[in-house]
């Protein structure tokens, strides 16, 4: 089946959805990944991310792909691996401004809809359970209180080399959670059947394992 994962940035969401995924021998989908990976086109081709009508006439010269080997997944940008280069702040805050495009959105969905048909994945992003796989029969929302969200964050930029102020990360956040919250399609929205789960004074094993409870009641 297919199990899907939403909430913001900073829950915890990709860490236990490839915990989750490995447990079950699910693939992996990190749904993000792709709007990285139109951002990352976005920055190489000097393309302003706020111009909507130029973001949209790139996607017509663009091809990306997922590709999956013994679990692990890797974006392909026009034949070119970039998976390492998707995680820097520059890709991450233009990844926000370009996902809210209805253009982008539209454009990704079926790919991510191809992957799922696959059956058996794991996947996480922001609108997995209401609009990319709204059919999926187990869905999780993950939260976290905003400070919490943020010192998480701060620590993996830090741990991959983007030493920065833990007060911009915070502002970060709070500006892609505005955008992702309000934004006209998909907006970043619990599913109505979708089981909530506060992050906040957990650990990722505790998240996890109330995962796993519900994976095994269901099936």
């Amino acid at each position: 089946m297919i199990i899907a994962i939403d909430g913001p940035a900073g829950v915890g969401k990709s860490t236990v959805a490839k915990l989750l995924a490995a447990r079950l021998g699910y693939l992996y989908l990190d749904t993000g990944a792709l709007y990285r990976a139109i951002a990352w086109k976005v920055l190489q081709s000097k393309v302003q991310p706020t111009d909507h009508e130029q973001v949209t006439a790139l996607l017509d010269s663009t091809s990306v792909h997922m590709q999956f080997h013994n679990g692990a997944m890797q974006v392909l940008v026009d034949g070119h691996e970039v998976t390492g280069e998707l995680r820097t702040p520059e890709v991450t805050g233009t990844a926000s401004i370009v996902s809210a495009i209805p253009a982008v959105r539209e454009w990704l969905l079926p790919i991510q809809r191809q992957i799922g048909q696959r059956g058996s994945v794991v996947a996480e992003g922001r609108d997995v359970g209401t609009k990319v796989f709204p059919s999926a029969p187990l869905k999780f929302f993950l939260e976290a209180d905003a400070t919490v969200r943020a010192e998480r964050r701060h620590r993996e930029l830090v741990a991959a080399g983007h030493g920065r102020a833990i007060e911009e990360t915070y502002q970060d956040l709070s500006g892609r959670d505005m955008r992702d919250r309000n934004r006209s399609i998909a907006p970043l929205i619990p599913a109505a059947d979708a089981r909530p789960i506060d992050t906040s004074a957990l650990s990722v094993d505790q998240v996890v394992e109330q995962m796993m409870a519900a994976v095994s009641a269901a099936l």
